[in-house]
């Protein structure tokens, strides 16, 4: 979930608010709601068309962590691609319970499980190397990657890989064995895609 200055318009957002659709997949084209919650942005279908081309060759089978959910739009992608699971994780009860419905009406949507609750907090219930990709886009505001990367990087795999978005002055770092596998940039965000390296 994108969450910049609550009240700043989404970068190409379309005339109609409060909807995103899946953009590939056996779900291309379902739309989903986008409660209006203070900072609530959902990647850009620009932004998550380049993400997903560059993870299509790891996605079939993929145990995947949304662990800002929001619309669900970047698990919910995940699953549409091929993904085998994934576990969408939301603080805000009204978010969950919308990613609950959403997920009852998708044939299939049994794969995504919307869990309601603090990230951090949930993580640390985690075992090691339960998932294959996690997509950490917390709270612009809250400024929380360097608390979170350190505790999901050890909940994937020795494979894994992880996408981060953040606004292009957040200031993190990665444990030394993840690298840079791709990244890029919009006027407002930087999103980048990193792996594991033994």
């Amino acid at each position: 979930m994108n969450k910049p200055t609550p009240g700043r318009p989404r970068p190409g957002a379309s005339n109609v608010e409060g909807k995103v659709r899946l953009i590939g997949g056996r779900w291309r084209g379902t739309r989903l709601s986008v409660p209006d919650a203070p900072g609530l942005r959902p990647t850009s279908d620009r932004v998550r068309e380049t993400l997903f081309n560059w993870l299509m060759p790891m996605l079939p089978g993929a145990r995947v962590l949304d662990l800002f959910a929001g619309s669900g739009a970047l698990g919910l992608e995940a699953l549409s691609r091929g993904a085998a699971s994934a576990v969408l994780v939301e603080r805000d009860a009204t978010l969950a319970a919308a990613l609950r419905a959403v997920a009852a009406r998708l044939p299939g949507g049994e794969a995504a499980s919307v869990v309601q609750g603090d990230a951090l907090s949930w993580l640390a219930t985690q075992p090691e190397g339960a998932y294959d990709l996690a997509f950490v886009d917390p709270p612009f505001a809250a400024g929380m990657w360097e608390a979170v990367l350190p505790q999901v990087t050890t909940r994937l795999r020795p494979d894994g890989w992880l996408y981060v978005e953040a606004p292009h002055e957040a200031a993190f770092a990665l444990p030394a064995d993840w690298r840079l596998h791709r990244e890029g940039r919009t006027r407002e965000v930087r999103y980048a895609l990193y792996r594991r390296t033994p």
